[in-house]
């Protein structure tokens, strides 16, 4: 799995998040305009200049993209050992 952070530029309330978060074609995508970046989780490597279009054909401009090896936090009921 792979963790993609999005810096974008003009996101100023939810509603734009929203739309960040609906042009980018992808199953787990979270933004956040206070922070100014979208998160991406996914199987593999995204096509980062298609997510690059994606956003910027919304009205808002990607500032920079940076994709790292992600894995899943587990959970335990039983705390560690």
């Amino acid at each position: 799995m792979y963790k993609t952070v999005v810096k974008v530029d003009g996101m100023m309330c939810g509603m734009c998040e929203s739309h960040v978060n609906e042009a980018v074609p992808l199953k787990k995508v979270t933004s956040s305009h206070g922070k100014g970046i979208t998160e991406i989780i996914s199987e593999d490597k995204i096509d980062e200049e298609a997510v690059k279009k994606a956003i910027d054909d919304t009205g808002y401009k990607v500032l920079s993209i940076e994709t790292q090896p992600y894995e899943k936090k587990k959970f335990s009921l039983f705390g560690r050992k």
